[in-house]
């Protein structure tokens, strides 16, 4: 428990204050309660089911929730061509593998998507359908419509209840540097990517960080995954004030990280209650992952960086505008997220966020937010900008065989 003075009564008197805040603004911004979305069944669940009964030849296929280095290692003892017909029989379940190769995991989805878009487009004609059902089915059809366009890097995908989904930007197999984007509530896959309000989605963010990568380092090979892969919270509700959530999603975090291709560094650049995911997967999470940055945080659910018991770069940035710093920051049984990552007491390198609007504007290009993830990305941190003007972020690090100094 987390509170100002150990006594009973001031920490009763801490949960009643988190409770009023979470009320107030449901009550007077709009904030939208926990409503679990109910989809066309569950689609993975039977796919996986049917992959744990099928062969290739006389083998018999590996169990799909195994470590990724077996995974890894039954793809590899394979041929083009029995590839291939995995994808081809089992897309859905080969889609979702981590440890199969990114190529067939992208091959795989493509078919998975393109099914899923005939399940939607049946479904907008059921007349046993309300109006709102038709109408969802019609955005879910057109949403993999735009995912199946051109030559889109689709590195999971799951239909079932609001969906989930991730994608690969760059050549994931030949990356020297790899950032993943995790975003915050209310991701899903209608919410993936957004003609309004771009920098705000998955996508958008993902896209604005990958240029910003490459122009920051046009030598080093770059991909970013756009990360939709865990169910978030719906709205700012209870799932958003509690953990339960992040703690799924951190373990499907940690094994993606640790399923990568390739030897590439990993940063994680998470935002909102992203970094609670981020912040409950830290310690389980692989050597390879040398940065967690956090932008907009509710809180990373411990008092102080040591506590995530990682041995990756922590920064932490917000601006001033952001509404997120008006969040009580404490944890009183299981509410809240603990301490104020940007706080000098938490013990983060505070990044500056200045050109950043608001609590969904960390990504936008020309901000000095976007150019301090681009340049942790690629490993540049001798260019990124400290909130406090000097170099105090920056201390400690050794970059060049040199231990840059605050």
């Amino acid at each position: 428990m987390t509170s100002f003075d150990s006594t009973p009564t001031l920490s009763v008197w801490r949960a009643l204050l988190a409770l009023a805040v979470v009320f107030m603004m449901l009550a007077t911004t709009g904030w939208t309660a926990v409503q679990h979305q109910r989809g066309p069944g569950e689609p993975l669940t039977a796919a996986f089911n049917a992959w744990e009964r099928g062969r290739i030849g006389a083998r018999h296929l590996p169990d799909p929730t195994g470590p990724a280095k077996t995974l890894t290692a039954f793809f590899a003892s394979l041929d083009t061509s029995e590839q291939s017909r995995l994808a081809d029989r089992y897309p859905l379940a080969v889609g979702n593998l981590n440890g199969a190769p990114a190529a067939l995991r992208y091959r795989a989805n493509r078919i998975a998507l393109a099914q899923a878009r005939t399940v939607e487009e049946h479904r907008m004609h059921d007349s046993r359908l309300s109006g709102d059902g038709r109408q969802l089915a019609s955005r879910r059809m057109h949403r993999y419509e735009s995912l199946l366009g051109g030559d889109r890097q689709i590195l999971a995908f799951d239909p079932s209840g609001p969906g989930r989904v991730a994608e690969v930007l760059g050549d994931l197999d030949r990356a020297q540097r790899v950032s993943v984007v995790v975003p915050g509530v209310d991701t899903n896959l209608l919410t993936f990517e957004r003609e309004n309000r771009r920098y705000a989605a998955p996508v958008g963010m993902a896209e604005s960080l990958y240029s910003a990568e490459r122009r920051a380092a046009p030598g080093t090979r770059t991909a970013v995954i756009a990360w939709a892969d865990y169910t978030s919270p719906a709205g700012l509700g209870v799932d958003a004030a509690i953990g339960k959530l992040a703690e799924d999603g951190a373990v499907r975090l940690s094994a993606l990280t640790a399923a990568l291709p390739g030897r590439s560094k990993v940063s994680l650049f998470c935002h909102s209650y992203g970094s609670v995911v981020c912040g409950v997967a830290a310690r389980t999470l692989p050597d390879r992952v040398t940065d967690v940055a956090v932008a907009g945080s509710p809180g990373m659910r411990v008092e102080n960086a040591a506590q995530l018991s990682t041995g990756a770069r922590v920064w932490a940035m917000r601006d001033r505008d952001d509404w997120i710093q008006d969040v009580p920051y404490l944890a009183v049984g299981g509410l809240g997220h603990g301490a104020d990552p940007v706080t000098r007491a938490f013990g983060a390198r505070v990044l500056s966020a200045a050109g950043a609007i608001g609590h969904a504007g960390y990504f936008k290009p020309g901000t000095e937010s976007l150019h301090n993830f681009a340049d942790i990305g690629v490993g540049s941190y001798r260019a990124v900008t400290c909130a406090d003007g000097a170099g105090s972020c920056r201390s400690g690090i050794v970059y060049d065989g040199e231990t840059m100094a605050g």
